[in-house]
């Protein structure tokens, strides 16, 4: 035993391999692949300590945090093992050759593996991927989980793992919906039938978007008419997002959104038309006029349209009465009862509807003004805090805040609801302010109806009868340059 011992430990104690002027037994050569194996996991150990204790720390975005740890570990391999090397006697400089004959005939071998590590320390470079991104390469899908040197592994929306050779981002061209900043617009395609009412569409289609809570208000979403189809009018809803790896569930949820809402207000979607040619027509009424053949009874006959649309309504009277009211009610403000068509789609299109439960405030006393409100449905109160007293009461159709956001005053009362589930359509400052850039003719029917309200103006202090008595076109004028000040708008000129 002792004789087969001294043999075993003869075999592995001989020198049988000169490395860079030292020679090495087989007890050498494992002891020094154990120290390599051994400073490969302290690296990947210390670079995590490093990511979790100090990079966490610093608030730097996941992406860079983990760019930064893959560094690190390599950085941290390849100095260990140049230690060991050197410290069990080895010349590094004489085995330059050596590696460079051996890395040219490895590399032709592997191609791919070589220019997969490239990608990689590119991808690490460039940081134009990240951890964290939800991208988008060919069919492929998913958030990055790990960028390492070789791959990069995905995580889809079926909570699968993926791993991407890092070469196909190279070569490829990659979406990356979170790239500078996390917000991206996606497309919702619809098609209507040719006899829709288009301002009715319109309010039905954001009012779906802005009633899924994780769309932005900002931007606003919007309606794009695409096309005129075979059978449909083609259009698109436009909505921004925060979270570019929920677009798809989003998108789900404002699809349920806007069949319902397609219900509510009797739009229809139609049907394919299919024309059939009869190469045959005499053989054809042979067939149908056989004596063989027993009439159909007459209970037992449908007519089949060919090209009605579809119809996902339900209440047609309440429909009816929700889809016009918006219209009509907008034709009833003094402002806007000279509207165009193309105007007042523009106007819906930028405003959107808002709840409110009873007692609920809607604008304060002395707030800034950046909106302008007409009832839809409920009623609302206006009171003056200062005196401590109602001063009116706004039913459905009324409309309150315009001389406010007009003139950019502040608030000259507190409104609140008096009724539950009180509906208001809002129109917002911003997109006043780009709906008359777009339609100059509109902002001069405004200019012209507020001048009219002299008294309310005089009341507030913004003109003086003096004025008025020396030219009838005082209040037009100052209602014009106050508009082209607030809205940065040019009114009045040629």
């Amino acid at each position: 035993m002792d004789v087969l011992w001294a043999k075993f430990y003869e075999i592995f104690t001989t020198q049988i391999l000169d490395i860079g002027g030292t020679k090495f037994s087989i007890a050498s050569i494992l002891s020094l692949l154990v120290l390599v194996i051994i400073a490969f996991f302290v690296s990947k150990l210390v670079s995590e300590i490093i990511r979790r204790s100090l990079l966490s720390r610093l608030r730097i975005n996941r992406g860079l945090q983990e760019a930064i740890t893959v560094f690190i570990k390599y950085f941290l391999i390849t100095v260990t093992t140049v230690i060991i090397l050197q410290s069990a006697g080895i010349n590094l400089s004489s085995l330059a050759v050596i590696a460079g004959v051996v890395g040219l005939g490895v590399g032709f071998g592997l191609q791919n593996l070589a220019s997969n590590f490239i990608s990689g320390l590119v991808l690490l470079f460039e940081q134009t991927l990240k951890v964290g991104d939800y991208i988008e390469v060919g069919e492929l899908k998913g958030t990055i989980e790990k960028i390492s040197i070789r791959s990069t592994i995905l995580r889809t929306e079926d909570a699968l793992y993926v791993i991407v050779p890092n070469q196909r981002f190279i070569e490829n061209n990659t979406i990356n919906w979170s790239y500078e900043g996390h917000t991206c617009r996606i497309h919702i395609p619809v098609s209507v039938a040719y006899d829709t009412d288009l301002l009715v569409l319109t309010e039905a289609l954001l009012t779906a978007a802005r009633h899924e809570p994780r769309v932005l208000s900002n931007p606003a979403p919007e309606v794009w008419f695409q096309s005129f189809g075979r059978d449909a009018l083609e259009f698109d809803l436009l909505v921004w997002i925060s979270d570019p790896d929920a677009n798809e569930p989003i998108r789900s949820s404002i699809n349920f959104r806007i069949a319902y809402e397609f219900r509510e207000r009797n739009i229809r979607i139609p049907f394919p038309t299919r024309e059939i040619i009869i190469h045959n027509p005499e053989m054809t009424q042979q067939i149908f006029h056989s004596p063989n053949l027993k009439p159909a009874p007459s209970s037992a006959i449908k007519n089949i349209p060919t090209d009605e649309p579809i119809n996902i309504a339900g209440s047609t009277d309440n429909a009816e009465i929700t889809t016009q009211s918006l219209r009509d009610l907008l034709r009833k403000t003094s402002y806007f009862e000279r509207c165009t068509e193309i105007e007042l789609f523009a106007l819906i299109a930028r405003g959107y509807r808002k709840y409110f439960d009873i007692g609920e405030v809607i604008c304060r006393e002395n707030d800034p003004s950046e909106e302008f409100y007409i009832i839809l449905f409920g009623a609302v109160e206006v009171i003056s805090e200062k005196n401590n007293q109602a001063i009116a009461t706004l039913i459905a159709g009324d409309f309150f805040g315009e001389i406010s956001l007009l003139t950019g005053t502040p608030r000259t009362a507190t409104v609140r609801a008096l009724a539950a589930n009180t509906i208001l359509f809002v129109v917002e400052r911003q997109q006043l302010q780009k709906l008359l850039t777009e339609h100059r003719e509109l902002g001069e029917q405004i200019a012209l109806k507020l001048s009219e309200r002299q008294q309310v103006l005089i009341s507030l202090g913004l003109l003086n009868e003096e004025e008025l008595q020396r030219s009838q076109y005082a209040a037009l004028t100052w209602v014009r340059d106050r508009l082209n000040s607030i809205f940065g708008i040019n009114l009045g000129s040629i």
